[in-house]
């Protein structure tokens, strides 16, 4: 329960800004902005959706900041009244939804800051995913770190050792004999690096991005969807509450998340699938499921981020923009020094001169009398 998540972490005092008002738009309002989404998602070379907690509320899952959300009660010593278990939770219409665009190929990434196992729990490719701030159906090796689904939620919070051992092998064939941790962070925590790495380059290269069910408040997520910015890409925000980043935004649709994909999966002549048990790997008892981002996926993105992104100029520090200065000086004063004259030559220039301009008046004075003379 994301209750029991929440009361899990270590204390924190700067949870963001909580209860905003939430907002509503018409029904044609929505209607019409679902069908600009559609078009722009059908135009687009590479989409990537941000997804939040909003979007798992359908399934019984509260959120965090909004009226009703954990810490905005926590703030006034309450509790939801709806909350669902994470083992008994399913993917809502959205996450159903974003499966089946990310299998057709309408959607490339999706960057995720939920835990809820929620978009594991649709069967996507852990290739289309980064899950920033861990799943609690996962658990990593602390030697190989080899990620493994797992078939319960964990009930450990911080990346602590579960007491279970690895099940993967080393490259020799023997097994690894690593200790198991869950994968959930704690405030303050650093991000898990290939995750963050997928994210970055693949918001980089979107020229399309699509947040969802988030005020975007936290960072660095809540700042990777600006990044198609840079390009000249579009952002899209879909959220009731007023978020970080609206300003930046092409469209804002103020809606419920799985009202809106209703809409944009009919524009787009798509039906919505069905959650499928078979197809859930946290229910593939018997089976032992790798969730590790492989290297090659890693290799991929940068690809796309070094072909499609636009790469800020690099902002020259005081100290170079100092040594800049002092080798203009240093250019500057050779430059003059080569141009300075001897006084010695300047001299004797001179005086070549003056004996230059007497035999020219001098020859000049033998003219003019042989010319009068001529003239007599």
């Amino acid at each position: 329960m994301s209750c029991n998540y929440a009361e899990g972490l270590s204390p924190y005092e700067n949870k963001g800004v909580l209860g905003v008002a939430e907002r509503f738009e018409s029904h044609e309002v929505v209607e019409e902005k679902c069908r600009t989404l559609a078009d722009w998602i059908l135009q687009s070379r590479h989409v990537v959706v941000h997804t939040g907690a909003g979007i798992s509320t359908a399934a019984g899952i509260p959120d965090f900041r909004s009226p009703k959300g954990v810490w905005t009660l926590e703030k006034q010593g309450l509790k939801p009244q709806i909350n669902i278990s994470f083992n008994d939770a399913t993917p809502t219409k959205t996450h159903m939804a974003l499966k089946k665009l990310a299998d057709i190929g309408y959607i490339h990434y999706i960057v995720s800051q939920n835990i809820d196992g929620l978009h594991l729990k649709t069967g996507i490719c852990r290739e289309l995913i980064a899950e920033l701030h861990g799943n609690m159906f996962v658990e990593k090796c602390n030697t190989c770190e080899k990620q493994f689904v797992r078939n319960s939620a964990t009930t450990s919070v911080g990346q602590r050792l579960l007491g279970t051992m690895c099940r993967g092998y080393r490259l020799n064939g023997r097994p690894c004999r690593g200790k198991l941790q869950d994968t959930i962070l704690d405030w303050e925590d650093n991000l898990p690096e290939l995750d963050l790495n997928m994210a970055d380059y693949h918001s980089h290269a979107a020229d399309l991005s699509i947040c969802l069910g988030s005020t975007l408040q936290i960072v660095p997520s809540g700042n990777l969807p600006v990044a198609t910015k840079k390009s000249g890409g579009r952002l899209v925000i879909v959220n009731l509450q007023p978020t970080k980043q609206d300003k930046k935004a092409d469209l804002l649709i103020n809606s419920f998340v799985d009202d809106v994909f209703v809409q944009v999966m009919k524009h787009l002549q798509l039906e919505i699938p069905e959650y499928s048990y078979e197809n859930d790997p946290t229910k593939k008892i018997n089976d032992v499921i790798e969730w590790t981002i492989h290297p090659v996926y890693v290799k991929d993105a940068k690809k796309l981020y070094d072909t499609f992104s636009k790469k800020p100029k690099k902002r020259k520090s005081d100290e170079d923009v100092l040594i800049k200065n002092e080798k203009k000086k240093q250019n500057d004063s050779s430059e003059f020094n080569s141009y300075k004259i001897d006084e010695k030559s300047a001299s004797e220039n001179v005086e070549e001169l003056k004996e230059c301009t007497a035999n020219i008046s001098e020859n000049a004075e033998q003219v003019i009398s042989q010319a009068s003379a001529e003239c007599i």
